[in-house]
């Protein structure tokens, strides 16, 4: 063996770096250990403890001492389906900044364009600014964007010219704007992140897609974390009317929808005809005279429509409110903020809170104030804004606040903005057990709120945070000092998150998630055990496979099995990659095509042994002889896994990454460590055996005859083929929402459920349509899937769907115990995307192992013959999904995990195949002169039958073990493996070869011509 002294040097240095970082996974362990005895289950305590000594060394290097926090930094991370947490995925809404850098044109040619950028953005990997100058040219060619109606306004009077730039200039200066926009997000998200308090959070962007990754493990308040991550921090301050001054406005209002409900459109448009505005001091007296002449009018009839509504002497409830709200459709969806004064009278409250609706009938009374004839009775300065948070009356019902907010400006812009806050801490109201945010604020916005202040004594001011309001507290004196208070019923973590996200700044553009995926913590401990007995249980049956095959030298396989897993942890664990359930399946697969390059090797020695050589030689030849063979099956397969890295995102990648890392520490503990192992039982005159008493002649002696019986092969690829087409055309396919978006929740029962009681409690709550409901694992949890506002992109509609799930399914089963052991949510354009992504990781696959092959091989019928069959094991387990989902009892959906499954059964079907080429392609060099090239190929075949066999038979045994004990999450990917195992068995021996052989019909007619030829002159 040349150079064993470097390799074994290696070998320790690998080892030891190994040994240094898997160190820091078990001294973190031991710490948290610690922590979770001495709190004794209150995980509040056990946080605080592991806080108080995050900072204190607990690892003694000698050179260095590490705190806990830096070991916590270096361990080996687990992913959010083994610990629990949130995986959430947002986009940019590049959309809204093309609007806010146009001041919201209202330019129907923009407009059309706007519209038709987005639908072309479903199916476009483009851009949105790109897709948006295409429309643009489409919508109106000719046109100018750099026209004052759209982008030459006074906002980019400093990058846009009006009358000079063209629209590529323009063009180029949104898709700065929006780069710019990204990355300003991904900066406040990641300020914002680190304010939160969570242990190893990641956070990435997704290439150019506009979107940004972000991993919280061990998180359980989803609510919060969505509100943190998706408000944008605009802070405004603005100018109220008050309560009593919008009374008015209210009672006419009533009374327009009442004419218009009654049909009386005439008198509606008399009533919303304006007169010129008269601005004379006399004007204004007689407006003022007016007004309060106005506000006693509405008082007496707001008080007379109560009277009436009262005098319903023998209707019911249900008779009264529907009497009620003919008579005013307003006053029954927001009533008026009225309040009681000391003297027992009725008096509207003080404050900017003009009327309370309950949270239901918020859309009906916005529908309402956006009527044209109803929006012209209010003053044109006036803008209705909700409350933040809503107030639970006695009786049960949620309700909000709504505000009327004044603007004071000519462009519309608030009196001040969050631009001037310097900082912002949460803490107690004075004498109070509520919590606030105290803010700070500039020199200039000190002097603006001290104005502003002194402008509005008496008057309340709004503090508005995305389009809500916090708190509009009444001015009582000017303040000099710059300093405000946001109240509102905070909660002090709320309070905290309102105030990190204010220091964090505004988001430059809205961030939405596109897709949300919740693991709880004990859904993800349940993956721990399933995914460590699954890998316990294959490493055992491999290690005695090996043993009982190949006796003492399968140990040493077994030694170098060992080494390949420490090796692979260690290299996990030094690069920061996160281990995943799919992970752990990566290593567990990993570890049994590892067995592969053992046997190719061992088939050899045995092969070498036969032929009469020596125990040393017989060594040395066999890793020789096996050596070209390993490589050209390993990259074949590492081409496959470099792809799914690329394209995969979340669990895929963690696949990916433990693949390609498995495959490369294989390769090296194969050829070389197991190689070390011998020359050291060689040095010490060990006696080496390669097999058993009942393993010395098996696979010996093979005479089957492939090329002969391939039209057989064909044909039964052939009905297999035309019974998957039947059954993709009447069945389909059952796709998860990877591929058509939507919702899934993994919910949870103390007992077993009917999974179409399920499905029919929540039909209507979930807008008539019912989710699909199917068992998940043990009959007491349900998989639930629904497209159920699924194209909503409101801040809250994940957590408002969850909730609404959770409340129907405990009104119908009260005695039923549940909890959501997981969520995921998948937007229509994040679905679009991985559909295009998956069939790209499938062409760029197949392009690169063709690629490959011919190259190597330098015969491209080799090549297309690869590629023939893998084509035929992709369509062959699409097949098996289609014909039988719904008949097994676990999930056979499309999903990545599918895509995942597919490109890994190609990566060890080529795998497979490559060596029976590498064959192949000696026996031809060695019988060139051979009178019936068939018998050459069929001797190849039957010489490689041994490791085909033995290879797929521990790959199974394997896989096997992952589908019966890896868990609910993984069964269907596993079962998709175990397909593809036997497929690409099958496909490698008797669709590949016999299909190049055809290929190359002439040119081995040719041959066999010439050497009879040749024979007979002889």
């Amino acid at each position: 063996m040349q150079n064993k002294g470097a390799i074994r040097l290696f070998a320790i240095i690998l080892g030891l770096v190994c040994i240094y970082q898997i160190s820091f996974t078990f001294i973190t362990r031991s710490v948290e250990t610690d922590a979770r005895e001495f709190a004794a289950g209150d995980t509040a305590k056990e946080r605080n403890y592991l806080d108080s000594i995050k900072n204190e060394k607990v690892f003694n290097l000698g050179i260095y001492n590490y705190t806990y926090q830096e070991c916590k930094a270096r361990e080996l991370v687990l992913g959010l389906d083994l610990q629990g947490g949130m995986n959430i995925t947002l986009e940019v809404s590049t959309v809204d900044l093309v609007k806010t850098m146009s001041n919201n044109s209202t330019d129907p040619d923009f407009l059309k364009a706007l519209a038709l950028a987005q639908t072309n953005q479903a199916k476009s990997d483009k851009d949105f600014v790109t897709l948006f100058g295409e429309a643009w040219k489409t919508v109106a060619p000719g046109k100018r964007l750099a026209s004052p109606s759209i982008f030459g306004n006074a906002a980019n009077k400093d990058k846009i010219d009006p009358y000079k730039s063209t629209d590529e200039d323009v063009l180029k200066v949104l898709t700065a704007e929006a780069d710019a926009a990204i990355d300003r997000t991904f900066q406040v998200l990641r300020t914002r992140i680190d304010k939160f308090g969570v242990a190893s959070p990641n956070i990435q962007k997704l290439g150019n897609s506009g979107r940004i990754l972000v991993e919280l493990p061990g998180v359980k308040d989803k609510a919060r974390v969505r509100k943190l991550l998706q408000g944008s921090a605009n802070l405004e301050f603005w100018e109220t009317y008050q309560n009593e001054e919008m009374a008015p406005f209210m009672q006419k209002a009533n009374d327009m929808l009442r004419l218009i409900a009654g049909g009386d459109t005439i008198a509606a448009v008399k009533d919303t005809t304006a007169a010129p505005a008269d601005t004379s001091k006399a004007a204004k007296l007689a407006a003022a005279k007016k007004d309060s002449a106005d506000k006693a009018q509405a008082a007496a009839k707001l008080d007379s429509n109560k009277k009436a509504a009262a005098d319903t002497a023998g209707l019911s409830e249900d008779e009264q409110r529907a009497k009620f709200a003919k008579e005013n459709p307003l006053y029954a969806v927001l009533n008026p903020n009225i309040g009681t004064n000391e003297a027992g009278q009725q008096v509207y409250v003080d404050g900017a809170a003009f009327g309370i609706a309950e949270v239901k009938d918020t859309a009906k009374v916005n529908k309402y104030l956006n009527l044209p004839s109803i929006r012209a009775l209010f003053p044109a300065d006036f803008r209705p804004y909700w409350a933040a948070k809503s107030k639970t009356l006695t009786n049960g019902k949620l309700v909000l606040e709504l505000f009327s907010i004044r603007v004071t400006s000519n462009d519309g812009a608030p009196a001040l903005s969050g631009e001037v806050i310097i900082d912002a801490r949460a803490d107690y109201q004075q004498n109070s057990s509520e919590a606030q945010v105290s803010m700070q604020m500039n020199g200039e916005g000190s002097q603006r709120w001290k104005r502003l202040t002194a402008e509005n004594k008496g008057k309340a001011i709004a503090i508005v945070l995305d389009g809500y309001v916090y708190s509009a507290p009444n001015v009582i004196n000017e303040i000099p000092n710059g300093s405000s208070q946001i109240t509102g019923n905070f909660k002090l973590d709320e309070a905290k998150d309102l105030a990190n996200v204010l220091k964090a700044g505004k988001m430059p553009a809205p961030a939405r998630i596109v897709q949300d995926v919740v693991v709880g913590p004990s859904l993800g401990q349940k993956a721990i055990n399933d995914g460590f007995a699954s890998f316990i249980i294959a490493l055992g049956l491999i290690l005695v496979f090996m043993g009982f095959y190949y006796s003492n030298s399968g140990w040493v396989a077994d030694i170098a099995l060992f080494v390949n897993i420490f090796f692979m942890m260690g290299v996990l664990t030094s690069i920061g990659a996160v281990l995943t359930l799919p992970g752990i399946a990566g290593i567990v697969l990993t570890v049994g095509m590892s067995v592969d390059a053992n046997v190719l090797i061992y088939e050899r020695i045995r092969e070498e042994l036969r032929h009469g050589k020596g125990i040393r030689l017989a060594i040395a030849d066999g890793y020789k002889m096996a050596y070209s063979s390993i490589v050209d099956s390993n990259v074949t397969t590492l081409i496959v896994g470099v792809v799914l890295f690329i394209n995969g995102t979340g669990p895929i990648q963690g696949f990916a990454t433990t693949l390609v890392i498995g495959i490369l520490t294989s390769l090296f503990t194969a050829i070389f460590i197991s190689r070390l192992v011998f020359e050291f039982m060689l040095g010490r005159n060990m006696n080496i055996k390669f097999s058993t008493k009942l393993t010395e002649n098996a696979f010996k002696n093979i005479k089957f005859n492939w090329i002969g019986n391939r039209r057989i092969f064909y044909g039964i690829s052939i009905a297999i083929t035309l019974a998957g087409i039947v059954s993709l055309a009447t069945r389909g396919l059952s796709y998860g929402i990877d591929f058509t978006g939507g919702r899934t929740y993994v919910v949870r029962f103390d007992t077993p459920v009917e999974t179409g009681l399920v499905a029919s409690t929540l039909a209507t709550p979930f807008g008539g349509s019912a989710p699909e409901v199917k068992t998940f694992g043990d009959a007491n949890q349900v998989k639930i899937t629904t497209k159920f506002r699924i194209d909503d992109k409101s801040e809250n509609v994940s957590t408002e769907v969850e909730d609404l799930l959770k409340a129907t399914l405990t009104k119908a089963m009260p005695t039923n115990k549940l909890s959501v052991e997981s969520s995921d949510m998948v937007g229509p354009t994040v679905a679009d995307d991985i559909k295009r992504s998956s069939v790209w990781s499938f062409l760029f696959a197949v392009a690169g192992i063709f690629l490959y092959i011919v190259v190597r091989f330098r015969k491209w019928e080799f090549g297309l013959g690869a590629v023939i069959s893998l084509l035929h094991d992709s369509f062959m387990l699409i097949s098996v999904f289609s014909i039988f989902y719904g008949i097994l009892p676990f999930s056979l959906e499309i999903d990545q995990a599918f895509i995942a499954a597919i490109l890994t059964v190609m990566g060890y079907s080529i795998n497979d195949t490559v060596v029976v080429f590498d064959r192949i392609r000696e026996y031809l060099n060695e019988n060139k002169k051979a009178p019936d090239m068939k018998v050459v190929i069929n001797d190849a075949l039957n010489a490689t039958i041994s490791r085909t066999i033995l290879t797929s038979l521990t790959i199974f045994l394997v896989l096997f073990a992952i589908f019966i004990f890896g868990g609910e999450v993984i069964r269907g990917f596993s079962f998709a493996l175990l397909v593809g195992v036997v497929v690409g068995t099958y496909s490698s021996l008797c669709i590949a070869t016999p299909i190049s052989v055809d290929l190359n019909r002439k040119r081995n007619k040719a041959i066999e011509d010439a050497n009879k030829k040749a024979m007979a002159t002889k």
